[in-house]
């Protein structure tokens, strides 16, 4: 069976076929799963009139969620840019023991439920945690206030930059910094005139990715703040609250403000795909053989 015709089911006909009813196949379970969810958001939040979405929506509970949710993710995105640029780095460029060992760290979040994540800080900096009575004697508040929001967030949302920083840089190889550094540029002119231009466009992506899952997240965020309307909620735990109650047009209209969010972050992922093709290689890069490292 040297030529492709002689291969079962490769007839044109055949292919055709099979070809349709994979698309049909495919079709039938995007629409039954994100299309019409979507659609059931919009047109739940719309049910009584524009009037009622805009007043759901400039609610001050609900615009206290929206500060809350820009709060938490102007701050844990950020942090996670930093921590993940570093680690991107090292685990990228050297080769030292227990390389692996830190891999697996940075993954732990997406292996631990987020619900057991905010559990984890509660058991730490909770009233009766390991640093609750110091920090109830210096009257430090963690749990049940943006701190531990900031803490469950950047936890949760820390693997997106670095995971999409490690394979992209590990492409690139080490040759400009070795350049660089022959030509006598310092460690870190080398890193903000070499490194950081060749991974700018794999680092936005990542923090859009990185932002996205800040401003959406749920588990981990609910178990820390204490659901306190108007202080601590963000705008998915104010949706639970909404529902709850029973007030599904304002439900449906600050869930229309996530489901916005996600259209806006998929779209912008697409265009930087688009753009820089680079960064969907980058990530079956990650899966194969990496490249030499420089020895510490």
């Amino acid at each position: 069976m040297s030529r492709r015709e002689e291969f079962p089911g490769s007839a044109s006909l055949g292919r055709a076929l099979a070809r349709t009813l994979l698309i049909g196949v495919a079709l039938i379970y995007l629409v039954l799963f994100l299309v019409m969810p979507l659609l059931a958001v919009f047109t739940q939040a719309l049910a009584r009139g524009l009037v009622m979405f805009v007043h759901a929506l400039r609610d001050v509970d609900a615009l206290a969620a929206m500060r809350m949710t820009l709060t938490v993710a102007a701050i844990s995105v950020p942090l996670n840019t930093v921590f993940g640029t570093a680690a991107a780095w090292v685990v990228a460029k050297y080769e030292f023991r227990g390389k692996g060992f830190l891999l697996t760290l940075i993954d732990l979040p997406f292996a631990v439920s987020p619900v057991i994540s905010g559990l984890i800080f509660v058991l730490v900096f909770g009233a009766r945690g390991w640093f609750g009575p110091w920090l109830s004697e210096h009257d430090y508040k963690v749990i049940f206030a943006l701190p531990g929001m900031i803490l469950a967030t950047t936890f949760i949302t820390f693997p997106f930059i670095a995971r999409e920083l490690i394979p992209l840089m590990q492409s690139q190889g080490r040759d400009d910094e070795e350049a660089a550094l022959s030509l006598g540029a310092s460690g870190w002119r080398t890193f903000w005139m070499v490194t950081l231009p060749n991974v700018r466009w794999g680092m936005l992506y990542g923090i859009l990715l990185c932002n996205a899952r800040a401003m959406g997240e749920f588990g981990a965020v609910s178990v820390v703040s204490g659901h306190i309307r108007g202080e601590t909620n963000t705008l998915p735990l104010h949706v639970e609250i909404l529902y709850n109650e029973y007030n599904y047009v304002g439900a449906f209209a600050t869930a229309s403000l996530l489901a916005l969010l996600a259209l806006l972050t998929l779209g912008l992922k697409s265009l930087l795909e688009r753009r820089h093709p680079e960064l969907r290689g980058a990530r079956a890069d990650q899966r194969g053989v990496q490249r030499p490292a420089i020895e510490t």
